[in-house]
């Protein structure tokens, strides 16, 4: 599953005060706000971004399993940036050892994700790869 993306651009530069904070490093609010709305407009619902220690989160409602998006440096660039869907596997374990298929959600993530990368002109050199892959 094509769950991990990254690309390099100048677009999303740390907002006023990421770079002094302790985890500067992670960066991605700006992207964050820019993704969410973009998202919304892909027919998929997103609550309030919020921080991580590895940058920023955008969730996903779902009612049938915990869905998110996060957004943050990728630091193997000077640009680069990596967002990922969570969960990153086919299937989720839930009540009883219920295995719950995830393939539809994520990839219905996926594509939104990749229209929206691929249609910003201030993005360049994606690339998709899944978790086992890296």
């Amino acid at each position: 599953m094509r769950t991990h993306v990254e690309f390099k651009s100048t677009a999303f530069p740390a907002d006023l005060g990421e770079e002094t904070e302790p985890n500067s490093d992670p960066w991605g609010k700006r992207l964050a706000e820019f993704l969410a709305p973009q998202l919304q407009q892909h027919g998929l619902r997103t609550d309030q971004i919020y921080p991580e220690d590895w940058g920023w989160a955008i969730p996903l409602p779902n009612d049938k399993f915990k869905m998110w998006i996060g957004c943050g440096r990728y630091q193997e660039y000077h640009d680069g940036y990596l967002v990922f869907i969570e969960p990153s596997t086919p299937t989720v374990t839930r009540f009883l050892f219920q295995k719950i298929d995830t393939t539809a959600d994520v990839s219905r993530v996926s594509e939104a994700l990749g229209e929206i990368l691929n249609s910003h002109s201030g993005i360049r050199d994606v690339r998709w790869w899944s978790e086992d892959e890296h």
